[in-house]
């Protein structure tokens, strides 16, 4: 137990989010209109991550160096959303505390993948050529980082707004969170299906420039249809959310206490308090890192695995390459439709089976998928119809089983750690945008690792994705594990050790 002084200099040093206004049980309806924002952001992360990886190569960045690309999310994730999600916590705006900062992140989206879409036209005007594009190439990556950092601002207090609404009510918080995923599911399912269909090109004509090929104009008209899903759900949540502001007077109440700017107190809170946290906390943070070192890998490589591995093509190689991508796009939407149905029992199997056994059961599912993936590889590399036809029927509805399966580890993954660290970390004092943010490092962390690492590492063994997958599946499982033993599996037994952390801080 912690001394009586370290204890009283602690509640100095945290902001206190007890002192907004007392309010009545947030409607289910409700919930479900403000959690309808993460359709919208997943929309643009489903378009992202099924067709951006393959269109980088297609601009010609080697694929060695295609995870670089990705390191903006991890390392925007890594500081920007624990900064807006402490800034959220202190906002005194007339409009809440939450909601000027999604809409921010939503205009930001906007701007970004419109950026990205309109990249090699940019770079066609400012001097690029049909075979090179190194013009097209900067504009891109500038968008791409706009983008994620602009995700990174608009998540963070989308899940805090959520566990606003819920308090301290746990099933109501699960029921919240499931409700994202449910959204997420929903965002996927239309981002995926969005980039598998080739004649977007054809629909919105326009799109298809001497700069911008048919791929190039897919990509281009996929975006823009993104720019009216995220606007259309932007505005529902935030019109939904009818937030009680922060009064200023508040906020100047807790700087004061803490004897600091709101800069020294964020960083005190963000880093000075991991010494504080109990061991339930450090496990969830633990799970959550191994899971996120398997789950990148998948999402960055996907589809560029079902071109290359499945299809046995080259971006910039033939045909083969692009329709092993849009299967792959098509095999994301299945993944996303079982997604959805998870999280609609989301809440049932957590209150049947435990948070904590149902999130280690799908880690497991997942490491056996990605060894799955790898036996697919194999297969599909001693039949002998690599570089020359198409795969058969049985490797194409293999990799989309394997993808569909994956839908439901990643709705676990989605819903279940944010729920359990929302309800856990209440006892430390911190605002749920901060919260949101102290589990995100967790999640950026990793993925700065798997960012760095996992192009190189799978260039060392012969340039192909099976080598980030094994590393995926070893950390998956062993996430897994730890999950089934060390967090409880019973609703009473989360709440013994809610009021054990309550007791030790």
């Amino acid at each position: 137990m912690a001394n009586p002084e370290s204890h009283r200099h602690r509640s100095r040093a945290r902001p206190s989010t007890s002192r907004q206004p007392v309010r009545g049980r947030v409607p289910l309806t409700k919930l479900l209109k403000v959690a309808s924002v993460a359709g919208g952001i997943q929309f643009g992360w489903a378009l992202q991550l099924s067709l951006l990886t393959p269109y980088v190569q297609q601009l010609g960045i080697p694929h060695a160096w295609a995870s670089i690309i990705w390191l903006c999310g991890p390392m925007s994730g890594l500081f920007v959303q624990p900064l807006v999600g402490h800034m959220s916590d202190r906002c005194t705006s007339r409009f809440g505390r939450r909601r000027p900062f999604i809409l921010g992140g939503a205009l930001s989206i906007i701007v970004s993948v419109l950026i990205i879409g309109y990249s090699a036209d940019i770079g066609w005007i400012l001097g690029d050529t049909v075979n090179s594009k190194p013009r097209a190439i900067g504009v891109f990556v500038f968008g791409f980082w706009i983008l994620d950092v602009a995700n990174n601002m608009t998540q963070g207090p989308c899940r805090a707004l959520l566990a606003d609404l819920t308090g301290k009510d746990q099933r109501r918080t699960r029921v919240a969170n499931a409700y994202y995923s449910l959204f997420m599911a929903i965002g996927n399912i239309l981002g995926y299906a969005t980039g598998s269909y080739s004649g977007w090109f054809r629909v919105f004509s326009f799109t298809h420039t001497d700069a911008c090929n048919i791929s190039c104009a897919n990509l281009k008209s996929a975006f823009l249809l993104d720019v009216v899903f995220i606007a259309v759900t932007t505005y529902i949540s935030i019109a939904s959310a009818h937030e009680v502001p922060l009064s200023s007077s508040e906020t100047a109440h807790v700087e004061e206490g803490e004897g600091g700017s709101a800069e020294e107190a964020f960083l005190w809170e963000l880093f000075g308090t991991f010494k504080y946290f109990p061991a339930p906390i450090w496990i969830i943070l633990l799970v959550t890192a191994l899971t996120w070192i398997g789950w990148f890998p998948f999402l960055l490589f996907d589809t560029d695995w079902m071109g290359r591995e499945i299809y046995g093509g080259e971006p910039n190689g033939g045909p083969n390459y692009d329709a092993g991508v849009r299967m792959g796009a098509l095999g994301l939407m299945l993944n996303s439709v079982v997604l959805g149905i998870t999280s609609v029992l989301m809440e049932w199997l957590c209150r049947k089976w435990g948070a904590g056994f149902v999130w280690g059961i799908s880690n497991i599912l997942m490491a056996v998928s990605f060894l799955a993936m790898l036996v697919t590889t194999y297969v599909a590399n001693n039949i002998g119809y690599v570089g020359k036809d198409l795969p058969p029927a049985g490797i194409v509805a293999a990799a989309l089983i394997i993808f569909s399966v994956l839908g439901f580890p990643l709705a676990i993954t989605y819903s279940v750690p944010y729920a359990l660290i929302a309800t856990r970390i209440e006892s430390l004092g911190l605002g749920q945008g901060l919260s949101m943010g102290v589990l995100n490092l967790a999640i950026v962390i990793p993925q700065i690792v798997v960012s760095l690492g996992s192009g190189p590492w799978d260039q060392l063994f012969g340039g192909g994705n099976s080598p980030a997958f094994a590393v995926a599946a070893v950390a998956a499982l062993v996430g897994g594990l730890i999950a089934i033993l060390a967090i409880p599996r019973s609703g009473s037994a989360q709440k013994t050790g809610a009021q054990k952390t309550r007791t030790h801080v």
